[in-house]
């Protein structure tokens, strides 16, 4: 009986699951993510850039290979109910870190670039980035903090610089271009 009853509400699942839209949250890893929407991260610099995914647990180091190498992720939301961070530092230990941080609300992205754990004098600074919808005709606004900029209103450079947070439609792709 009981085999009965788990079968049948697992065919309930399976047809409402078939009967959402295609961008609708598909579930991965514990994590939820939407397809549609989000950030591709190209390292111009010369030299790596490593990246850690932050959301509830640290995940995996990635390296983002000098010269136009790239890191992609997709929207997803924080099991612990927080936003998810990308850690960017040119070397493993995490030192001058950059970050490109994101919150899911609804059909709402809201994002931001953070250099509050960035010290002066560092590449990310001096040669420059920038956050840009990858549909030119979007809505969403771009954030640039151009080389050398050690006070660009784009991102925090404390923790109150609430002004340097944007929101953007959930199917929003971004591109974080680091050094320009």
């Amino acid at each position: 009986m009981m085999f009965t009853k788990t079968l049948g509400l697992a065919a309930l699942f399976s047809a409402v699951a078939s009967a959402l839209p295609q961008d609708m949250m598909v579930r991965r890893e514990g994590m939820v993510r939407r397809d549609g929407g989000g950030v591709k991260i190209t390292n111009n610099l010369a030299q790596d850039v490593y990246a850690w995914s932050v959301a509830g647990d640290v995940g995996p180091m990635q390296t983002i290979p000098s010269g136009g190498g790239v890191y992609s992720e997709s929207w997803r939301t924080n099991p612990n109910g927080g936003g998810v961070s990308i850690k960017l530092s040119l070397d493993p230990e995490q030192h001058d870190i950059l970050q490109f941080e994101y919150t899911e609300s609804g059909d709402t992205i809201f994002w931001d670039l953070s250099c509050i754990n960035m010290e002066s004098g560092n590449q990310f600074t001096d040669k420059g980035f920038s956050v840009q919808p990858s549909d030119e005709s979007s809505t969403c606004p771009k954030a640039i903090c151009a080389a050398g900029d050690t006070a660009c209103s784009a991102a925090y450079l404390q923790p109150t610089d609430d002004h340097a947070t944007h929101g953007c439609p959930i199917n929003t792709a971004l591109d974080l271009s680091i050094g320009a």
